[in-house]
């Protein structure tokens, strides 16, 4: 008898401890790309667990859906993306019924909550609109713009705050200390890219040109309008004869996409190369994330400078 009494002690401590932990689970919150990640760690509370679903060195404009990544959306309690004119793999399973009520889109068009409005983003220079999707749009890579991306972390707080058992002031003290660490940081960068201000900048594609607007940079041409099409021999011609005509033109790349590609088409021209990577795939996945992407961009600017340039 006491044996059955222990036993039976055993099972109900199991199931107690099973129930506990249960209760007690992490939300799991899962982001489409890493800088997305890096603004959800810097307003996210400790025991949130937070993931990526495109991994690191690949691009969302091509990226292919995997039974594994499947399985991550299925485990997440909460799914941010930018949108469908950005990562157009989860087009359809984000806005579909079985992960629509879990995905939250920070650039979109619609009235939900945790929404940023498209006509509240910025246009790029001279009006010129580089959105992936069909149809055209806007810009996508709202996430380099670092006002966005206080807009960003805004709707990301308040989603958050809806998940049961969330600790709400904890999530607004970590926007504040978001908020003063981007203002901090952009008054940084600010006088760091002063000389750099005529500077003659051309980029791989549409990426760089929220930054460079909001720093009041001058990006003198894009390579490719959009890097899942071949640009045309006309837009190719049209952008090499702008570095022709440039004054120390700098051409700024980025890691996921073909190094040969725009050797190519610079051989011949006196360009300077500097590397800055969009997916933030090296910057370290913390609270702090999000400004040290920030500076990455800033320090990729700098070696455009005639003394840092490098051909």
């Amino acid at each position: 008898m006491r044996i059955a009494k222990t036993v039976t002690s055993l099972a109900l401590s199991a199931s107690a401890l099973l129930y506990c932990n249960s209760a007690l689970a992490e939300p799991h919150i899962l982001t489409s790309i890493k800088p997305l990640e890096l603004l959800v760690r810097a307003v996210a509370t400790d025991d949130m667990h937070i993931s990526t679903l495109v991994p690191a060195g690949s691009s969302p404009h091509n990226y292919s859906m995997t039974p594994s990544k499947r399985r991550a959306l299925e485990n997440a309690d909460i799914i941010f993306w930018v949108g469908p004119e950005m990562e157009t793999f989860l087009s359809r399973l984000l806005t579909g019924s079985e992960f629509g009520e879990r995905s939250i889109t920070l650039m979109g068009s619609g009235s939900d909550a945790g929404h940023v409005e498209a006509t509240d983003l910025p246009r790029d220079h001279e009006g010129e609109s580089h959105a992936h999707g069909p149809g055209g749009g806007e810009d996508p890579h709202i996430w380099v713009d670092p006002q966005m991306a206080l807009t960003m972390a805004e709707a990301i707080r308040d989603a958050l705050a809806q998940l049961e058992g969330a600790n709400k002031l904890a999530l607004d003290n970590n926007l504040e200390t978001f908020r003063a660490s981007i203002a901090a940081k952009e008054q940084q960068i600010r006088t760091q890219l002063k000389p750099l201000q005529n500077a003659s900048l051309f980029a791989y594609h549409s990426a760089f040109t929220r930054f460079a607007g909001h720093y009041n940079l001058n990006v003198e041409g894009v390579l490719t309008l959009n890097p899942e099409l071949s640009p045309g021999a006309r837009h190719i011609a049209g952008v090499q004869n702008s570095l022709r005509s440039a004054d120390h033109p700098c051409l700024l790349t980025e890691p996921q996409f073909n190094r040969q590609w725009w050797h190519s088409i610079t051989e011949g021209l006196d360009v300077t190369f500097s590397t800055w990577d969009p997916l933030a795939t090296d910057i370290d996945a913390t609270a702090n994330g999000y400004t040290a992407f920030q500076q990455s961009i800033a320090d990729a600017v700098l070696k455009c400078l005639p003394e840092n340039t490098e051909h």
